[in-house]
């Protein structure tokens, strides 16, 4: 991929991205992503705003096609680049409730200390589904460099980048040099996942470990040494990130296989030491951790085969969906043909990358926070096809308008919208009381009616974005009939406990905080009386008008 594209075919790729866009916006209705969807996001979106912007990043694409970063510092450039595309999304609030059990999880290491997770994860700690080493993670960095959103999303972002990085040596590795740069490049190539880095949650960072666990195997199967240590630390983390890793962990399987079957007989004894040793080592590590905590991973195991496998074919989302409007068509396409393309080598190596995705198709797993974990494969498999399309003149530019588009539509049509998702107004709230005096704040979360999720657990949500201390008495209220709850989608927000750090009684004066799902409804007597003697009010209503629930917030002071 070393020549560029000349003027005639520049222009025809050109036209094919713009074209390619306007087919997704014409055809967005078939995009039923649950937060992402290009109807959800044109709903604020100008389409003629971004088309004009396309055609300036599309032209700037075909100026950096043709010049390439040494090699020295490739790794460096996808991982300032990436860094820096990823942090223009900070700004944007936690989406997605899932991320009030990451944080109250993690508060409790910060308050409490690392013994007190380690033993109460489980039981004070309530987990639901959840693996403990990502909100063990975010705990420590609670507790080392204060309660901080920013610093969370510096660090998840870092894995992100680190990813990025992660895959291209992965494709150096496997094959050549340019293959793993542009494989590490494509990832820029989904724009759903720069709506998921900032997001408080364990999706980037269980790719992350995956992707690391891939690469440092391979790496511990050539030179041993301390990489077999290493890669038996990697596969105890991923193990322990999600529980949807632990089916992708079976690519391990593949790898060594492959590399078997591509080694000297001589050599294969070394090899099956090796993999022997990291198989060993990371498997004793995680039986401790399971053994003692076994009542605990049961529940969930439970949980997950009883509640959340039939849940996916309710809450599933469509391949259409993922491969095509999540994720540039173009790397879609490419990958496609690198199947083609790697059958006919008879390249047995290939075997590492299509695994994974494979599994997702076979599987028919439709929800696209389980898929996150195999996009840097899925990057690969492009990659490969670029590598071996036979024009070797336009690769470069076609794999460049998929990341500069996709960068685009992430920028100019998903960030606008989700600004806009009323679950900003708790960040809102969030900085503004604490500009107020005091350092306590009392909060109620009312239900007036029975809504799609228990309010109250929003309440975490808000305690990540102020620095007062929340007194908080929760009131389980108007609640669902018990067969609705155990079949709704958000049902971990039911069986939500208040946290012990959480005081009830306030100094007489505090602010007020009300979180609620609807304008104008009746406050109950108690909260009328907390009210009574604050004089000012400041009002939170942002509301998308697309989820029928919604996060209004409303401060007395």
């Amino acid at each position: 991929m070393k020549r560029t594209a000349n003027p005639g075919h520049a222009a025809v790729i050109s036209i094919l991205a713009l074209v390619t866009y306007e087919i997704l916006y014409l055809y967005r209705a078939y995009d039923d992503n649950r937060l992402t969807s290009w109807k959800f996001a044109f709903s604020v979106a100008d389409f003629w705003h971004v088309f004009f912007i396309l055609i300036a990043g599309i032209a700037l694409a075909y100026l950096l096609s043709r010049v390439s970063p040494p090699v020295r510092f490739r790794a460096l450039f996808l991982f300032f680049v990436s860094y820096a595309a990823a942090a223009v999304f900070w700004q944007e609030p936690e989406l997605i409730v899932d991320a009030s059990r990451y944080f109250t999880q993690a508060k409790h290491l910060e308050l409490y200390g690392v013994g007190y997770f380690l033993r109460e994860w489980g039981g004070a700690i309530r987990p639901w589904t959840d693996l403990p080493a990502v909100p063990f993670l975010y705990g420590l960095i609670f507790r080392f460099a204060g309660e901080s959103r920013i610093a969370v999303q510096a660090f998840i972002t870092l894995l992100f980048s680190l990813t990025v990085v992660i895959t291209y040596f992965i494709g150096k590795r496997l094959w050549d040099e340019d293959m793993g740069f542009y494989a590490g490049l494509l990832i820029l190539g989904i724009p759903y996942l720069f709506s998921q880095v900032p997001l408080m949650l364990v999706d980037v960072p269980s790719m992350f470990f995956l992707t690391s666990s891939i690469y440092i195997f391979i790496t511990a199967l050539d030179r041993g040494g301390k990489n077999m240590l290493m890669a038996a630390l990697a596969v105890f983390f991923t193990f322990f990130a999600k529980y949807s890793t632990w089916l992708m962990l079976s690519v391990l399987a593949v790898i060594f296989f492959v590399h078997l079957a591509d080694q000297p007989a001589s050599s294969r004894k070394t090899s099956l030491f090796r993999a022997f040793f990291v198989a060993v080592f990371s498997t004793a590590m995680i039986l401790v951790v399971v053994f003692l905590k076994l009542d605990v991973f049961k529940e969930q195991i439970d949980l997950l085969i009883n509640y959340q496998k039939p849940g996916l074919e309710r809450w599933g989302e469509s391949f259409i969906s993922t491969f095509f409007f999540q994720v540039h068509p173009f790397i879609t396409l490419a990958a496609v043909y690198s199947v083609i393309a790697a059958v006919r080598k008879k390249d047995l190596k290939y075997l590492v990358l299509f695994w994974l995705p494979a599994i997702i198709i076979f599987l028919q797993i439709k929800r696209i926070r389980y898929t996150i974990m195999v996009f840097p494969m899925l990057s690969l498999m492009a990659s490969y096809g670029f590598s071996h399309m036979r024009n070797r003149e336009i690769p470069r530019f076609i794999l460049l308008c998929a990341v500069s588009c996709s960068l685009i539509i992430a920028v100019f049509a998903y960030l606008p919208y989700l600004n806009r998702i009323s679950v900003v107004n708790l960040q809102e709230a969030g900085e503004f009381v604490n500009t107020l005096e005091g350092k306590e704040v009392e909060v109620f979360t009312p239900a007036t009616s029975i809504p799609v999720l228990n309010p109250a657990v929003s309440v975490p949500l808000f305690d990540l974005y102020t620095d007062k201390r929340i007194c908080y008495k929760y009131r389980p209220a108007f609640f669902p009939e018990p067969d609705a709850v155990r079949k709704s989608a958000l049902r971990f927000t039911w069986e939500y406990r208040n946290p012990a750090y959480y005081k009830d009684a306030p100094p007489k004066g505090s602010p007020v905080v009300i979180i609620d799902n609807e304008r104008g409804g009746a406050l109950p007597e108690e909260i009328r009386q907390k009210t009574s003697g604050l004089r000012r009010t400041r009002v939170f209503n942002i509301s998308e008008g697309i989820f029928g629930y919604q996060t209004l917030v409303t401060v007395y002071y």
